[in-house]
């Protein structure tokens, strides 16, 4: 079994991360829109949130 890990670029996490913050559509309706566990994305989220701070300093 060859199985190869996906990779995402910084805008496409950034991009799903938002849309799970608008809360127009739950996680688990995003995950499924965009492939991905929803665990994955709530990792995401959590960094972006502890790291959005640093845009401002």
């Amino acid at each position: 079994m060859n199985t190869k890990r996906r990779k995402f670029t910084a805008k496409f996490k950034t991009k799903v991360v938002l849309e799970v913050l608008r809360e127009w559509h739950s996680l688990a309706e995003l995950a499924q829109k965009y492939e991905i566990h929803p665990t994955q994305i709530s990792t995401w989220k959590h960094d972006f949130l502890d790291w959005c701070e640093q845009v401002f300093e």
